[in-house]
């Protein structure tokens, strides 16, 4: 399979890529690590007229610690650099997702922005931020930079809120405050690793009954955060499972009732991997999954 025609350029400064976006927007793509597009292109599904290689911008390339205690990763950064960075590693549902993702030639190539800004309604990375409650750092020539709440990006399948001429530079994690749990489970595909259905959590208690004699454990669960991937034509956050299971201590009885409702509001999708019976009920077995581990792991 050989992709159609196209023009190729390098940019090896952020403000060089940010020129060549500016002149060619629509036009052009972006390839980094190119996991993701270079498949399309081959199978050409994708046919850019010109790609712009931001792979050697080493400013867009590792973790680090923000003034405000947020975590901020470049979008160049790899998924074997994030399993190598300690801070990231000590998230619980990263810790189990990052590992499984494809097979290490893809984790070696892959970069988190290529995997967020693809927005592949199967993949992994944007239901893990959406449970994190992260911010996407976008920069124009024209108009600068702004950033944009995970929940707000993405649009559909394979589309984001990035104008054409936008680069995503970097992703900000939050340092919540409190006592949190985290895990991601999925039920994924043998062949590409894709999920048929995933679900990542988070759950924690933020402070309301410290210090009047109750044991953490014997307080209610005030924060619940449920992010799926794989189901829809997009990923989202569970927002009536959530409500359901705030102020509860997540019981077994709760979250099985709660996870009843997972898909309600969304078009379930069904393909060669899973109708969308199964898809429906394989979903539920991994919210069921994942929130009973993030709920064990609550500090």
């Amino acid at each position: 399979m050989i992709p159609a025609a196209f023009d190729y350029e390098r940019a090896s400064t952020l403000d060089e890529a940010l020129e060549l976006l500016a002149t060619h927007g629509a036009d052009a793509k972006i390839i980094a690590g190119g996991q993701s597009l270079l498949p399309l292109m081959k199978l050409r599904l994708a046919r850019p007229d010109r790609l712009i290689d931001i792979g050697r911008i080493a400013s867009l390339r590792g973790v680090r610690r923000l003034p405000d205690g947020r975590l901020g990763i470049g979008a160049l950064t790899s998924y074997a650099q994030l399993l190598d960075d300690p801070e990231v590693m000590d998230l619980a549902l990263m810790a189990d997702a990052l590992p499984r993702i494809a097979d290490l030639q893809v984790r070696n190539r892959g970069t988190i922005g290529g995997a967020i800004a693809h927005a592949d309604p199967a993949a992994d990375m944007p239901a893990l931020l959406l449970a994190l409650e992260a911010e996407v750092v976008a920069r124009s020539a024209t108009r600068g930079e702004r950033t944009i709440p995970i929940a707000t990006f993405f649009e559909g399948a394979f589309s984001t809120a990035l104008a054409p001429d936008e680069l995503l530079t970097e992703i900000r994690l939050p340092s919540p405050s409190g006592s949190y749990g985290s895990a991601y489970r999925m039920l994924e595909q043998q062949a590409s690793g894709f999920a048929i259905a995933g679900v990542a959590a988070v759950v924690g208690r933020t402070g309301a009954g410290a210090g009047n004699g109750v044991d953490d454990r014997a307080r209610s669960i005030d924060d619940v955060r449920v992010a799926v991937t794989g189901v829809g034509d997009m990923p989202y956050r569970a927002i009536t499972v959530e409500e359901a299971l705030r102020g509860t201590g997540l019981t077994d009885s709760a979250v099985g009732a709660a996870v009843a409702d997972i898909t309600r509001g969304i078009s379930v999708q069904g393909d060669i991997h899973a109708d969308q019976a199964y898809r429906t009920a394989m979903v539920e077995v991994m919210a069921r999954r994942a929130l009973s581990a993030a709920r064990d792991r609550l500090g």
